[in-house]
């Protein structure tokens, strides 16, 4: 959603705690039926994209298929030889007869979508799906003046009394689902979220770009994104089996420290790459890493007090860069952890972590309990004796002494990166 937030999240939440496939995820979004309350919010995903028919044709083709078609809206694709106009604007038609009225989605009956090539004419572009497989429709001759008139007064009415507008008798959007899903195991549906998964827990693609998965990008393990794809429509999309399967592998276990001379490619995935977390992600560790053990203690209540936290955190989300695969933290992070108060006052405050670290006399035992807190280890040798020279410098003003502690912890590389 690129960072906006909306009903959508609240959608997902519900479809993901369900374990839906990804399958039927995808139809949800893509039908796009507000009138549902099993499926509510999933529309957002189109509404907010509706009104620039040429983004919702290209997000949908990267977010599902894995494949950025944007250089083929001008001219045909420079380095991809299959690819021309006419899919473009052929996944462009799929959305062309959506639009917005009110709180709901509809689709008309009628209009097409054209295109003047570099060379020749202006063409119709036909109903063609990035396969290059064309849709077969019916007929939809424009409507006349008075036609067009009547259906906007009804829409405006529907518009007021908030309920849904018709539903077509051929859904362009409904063709688009069958031929995203028709070719299985060997589509760009599946192997499209295996890269895309694959690459969120390993810092890095089968295929990179992730939305260049065409005929001259070849994937670094084809074998085994072949695999992982079977395997996925086999088990009806489920997601939850592919993040184990990925999870539970020797190279996800594999260490980001490396010893030999040259760090290898990270195609090889012989080393693991450090991922820097998403914003939601790092607020949320934020509050956890900042909050009194005691508040995790009652397991009855976990599950609550985990939502709280995740919510907590996401106001912390607009303050941090959505990371990209070649991420470095940026001026403005660093600057907001160095002279907000809003660190102080809602993280580092003594009735939270500080409240337990004060409470411990000895200060390795404290510096010790602030590193298993914080960073969920052990201080090595040499982080010990400078934190505890550090501490026993300020032995005149403990409480700022351990604040500061934490603060270098939580805003440390180890902390902002997932290793």
């Amino acid at each position: 959603m690129d960072g906006k937030g909306c009903a959508f999240r609240d959608y997902l939440t519900r479809a993901v705690k369900e374990n839906r496939g990804w399958d039927k995820i995808f139809r949800e979004m893509i039908a796009a039926d507000a009138t549902n309350s099993a499926t509510k919010g999933s529309e957002q995903f189109l509404k907010t994209r509706v009104a620039n028919p040429d983004r919702l044709a290209n997000d949908v083709s990267v977010r599902f298929f894995g494949v950025n078609i944007s250089c083929a809206q001008c001219h045909d694709h420079p380095l991809v030889p299959s690819w021309k106009q006419d899919h473009y604007f052929g996944m462009k038609s799929f959305f062309n007869r959506t639009f917005e009225n009110g709180d709901f989605l509809g689709e008309r009956e009628y209009g097409q979508v054209s295109f003047k090539p570099k060379r020749g004419d202006t063409k119709q572009a036909a109903l063609m799906f990035i396969s290059g497989e064309v849709m077969a429709e019916p007929d939809a001759a424009e409507p006349d003046d008075k036609a067009k008139k009547a259906e906007k007064a009804l829409l405006e009415e529907l518009k007021k009394k908030k309920e849904s507008p018709p539903a077509p008798h051929f859904s362009r959007r409904a063709q688009l689902i069958e031929a995203g899903l028709k070719q299985g195991e060997n589509g760009f549906f599946a192997r499209a979220i295996v890269n895309q998964v694959w690459a969120r827990f390993f810092g890095h693609g089968l295929v990179m770009p992730v939305d260049q998965m065409h005929g001259q990008n070849k994937p670094s393990h084809p074998e085994l994104l072949a695999w992982l794809a079977r395997d996925l429509v086999q088990r009806e999309y489920d997601l939850r089996g592919l993040i184990r399967g990925l999870v539970l592998s020797e190279a996800y276990a594999r260490s980001s420290q490396w010893k030999g001379p040259l760090r290898p490619e990270p195609a090889l995935y012989a080393v693991a790459i450090p991922r820097a977390l998403t914003p939601r992600q790092f607020g949320t560790s934020l509050q956890v890493a900042t909050a009194r053990p005691a508040a995790f203690t009652n397991q009855v209540e976990l599950e609550d007090i985990v939502e709280r936290m995740e919510k907590d955190g996401s106001s912390w989300a607009t303050s941090f860069e959505r990371p990209t695969f070649d991420f470095q933290v940026g001026v403005e992070e660093a600057l907001m952890f160095s002279n907000s108060e809003k660190v102080e006052k809602e993280l580092l405050t003594e009735d939270r972590l500080l409240r337990d670290l004060l409470g411990i006399n000895d200060s390795d035992k404290m510096i010790r309990a602030a590193y298993r807190k914080v960073l969920f280890r052990s201080p090595q040798p040499d982080e010990m004796k400078a934190l505890r020279k550090y501490v026993e410098q300020r032995s005149d003003r403990p409480t700022d002494a351990i604040r500061q502690v934490v603060w270098a912890m939580m805003t440390s590389t180890e902390f902002r990166f997932n290793y």
